[in-house]
């Protein structure tokens, strides 16, 4: 998995026996510098973009191919023993609403360059059936953490932030909330030097400026009813800019950007959750102690924990989770919740470049 946030390469080794994955070891790469810059210029207009898309795409697959054969060395297992590799690919332009989705990563470059069979192209078949393509995990919340009396909401904050409604004897809900940390990070990244604020630390040194939430919060993606799906094709220093007067102190901006992600969630869950008991956080945005203690103040009826108390690494949970999608590609299931992205009908999903 490699997500919004643009940091780097997710890998689980996971073993699917049955309804419980099993996560057997784990590898993270990060992205170098140059190929992040390249990505970011991606998600806009540019020069000869087809041509660097395609150069990128190639560089991602050497990437996921590295890393996944640095995995396989450490856990001692052989290429020959994994059934498969599910690969989300890179994100560089999301637009249901135009009929498409590009995910960046060479998948047949991938499965020759590690000899094993990769499942890629998640999103287009449920695009082509009218639906969003995004989110596409709250059918693995709904098949790995469901609970049988408890109301529970799984709140994954990456780049952006979806959530996943799993209410006992209710259909299941699933859709973006907002940014996540995607903002905040490109913030820090401009004015710290940083890839990203730890625990939420330069955002408390500043002050909530209520206009300017004020503003951001009137951005029509907020009030928009689910199925609804967003990227930085919307959520970007340019939409944070177009927002600003210019003398804002920037930890105070970071600060606002924090309590968008909080309220944006919190607002979710309150308006399309009504009744929840448990928030269960996963993702980078999980450990952002800073961001846990606002959401935790604007649901004071739920119990808001990290996914680990329920057995499912919050940093592994979305990479495990396309391992799941790869499993159900193979195995010819559909793998989207038509309540959640907004297809017509229950889709297989993933193109299976075999090995």
């Amino acid at each position: 998995m490699s997500g919004t946030s643009l940091d780097g390469i997710d890998v689980a080794l996971v073993d699917l026996p049955g309804a419980q994955p099993k996560l057997l070891a784990t590898h993270y790469q990060a992205y170098p510098l140059a190929l992040k810059a390249a990505l970011l210029t991606l998600h806009h207009p540019s020069d000869n973009e087809l041509h660097q898309s395609q150069v990128i795409a190639n560089q991602l697959a050497q990437g996921y191919a590295a890393a996944t054969l640095a995995l396989l060395k450490t856990a001692g297992v052989a290429a020959s023993d994994i059934r498969a590799i599910g690969c989300h690919g890179q994100t560089i332009r999301h637009r249901p609403e135009l009929g498409y989705s590009i995910q960046l990563g060479n998948a047949a470059l991938l499965s020759e360059l590690t000899g094993i069979t990769v499942v890629s192209d998640f999103r287009s078949r449920d695009i082509a059936a009218q639906g969003q393509g995004a989110p596409l995990v709250p059918a693995f919340h709904n098949q790995v953490l469901r609970h049988p009396d408890m109301h529970r909401v799984i709140v994954n904050i990456g780049g952006i932030s979806n959530l996943t409604k799993l209410a006992p004897g209710q259909t299941i809900l699933g859709f973006d909330c907002g940014p996540g940390n995607l903002l905040m990070d490109a913030w820090i990244q401009k004015h710290q030097g940083q890839a990203y604020d730890k625990n939420g630390d330069w955002a408390s040194t500043g002050k909530l400026i209520p206009a300017l939430l004020q503003r951001l919060q009137q951005e029509t993606f907020f009030n928009a009813l689910p199925p609804k799906s967003c990227g930085r094709d919307l959520f970007n220093l340019h939409w944070l800019s177009a927002q600003l007067h210019g003398d804002e102190a920037p930890e105070d901006v970071q600060a606002t950007l924090l309590a968008l992600t909080a309220l944006s969630i919190g607002d979710a869950i309150s308006k399309h959750c009504k009744g929840a008991q448990e928030v269960y956080l996963c993702g980078g945005g999980a450990h952002n102690q800073a961001l846990t203690k606002q959401l935790s103040a604007s649901l004071p009826q739920c119990s808001i924990q990290a996914s680990d108390a329920i057995g499912i690494n919050a940093d592994w949970l979305e990479a495990i989770a396309f391992a799941w999608l790869a499993q159900q590609a193979i195995q010819g299931k559909t793998a989207n919740l038509p309540e959640a992205t907004g297809a017509s009908h229950p889709c297989i999903l993933g193109a299976i470049y075999q090995a």
